[in-house]
């Protein structure tokens, strides 16, 4: 399983896989969804099959209690 793990610039990061653009772009979307919904937004780079995302709570420039709680609602998507 994919974990979640700390970039060198103290963010969490983390990379999804899915078999086409189609998939990762859904993903992508109800990630935005959640995003709007905690009001806090994460770097999103999507490419064909692939969701790579950063977290960090720019505000503080580390990772927060905030950060966690989206992470952990992302993995349920």
């Amino acid at each position: 399983m994919n974990i979640w793990e700390k970039n060198i610039n103290g963010a969490l990061k983390k990379v999804f896989s899915f078999k086409n653009y189609r998939q990762s772009f859904a993903f992508v979307s109800q990630v935005a969804l959640l995003a709007e919904k905690y009001n806090h937004h994460p770097k999103i780079i999507l490419e064909y099959n692939r969701v790579e995302i950063e977290l960090i709570s720019h505000d503080k420039n580390v990772v927060t209690q905030r950060d966690i709680d989206l992470a952990e609602q992302i993995d349920k998507i």
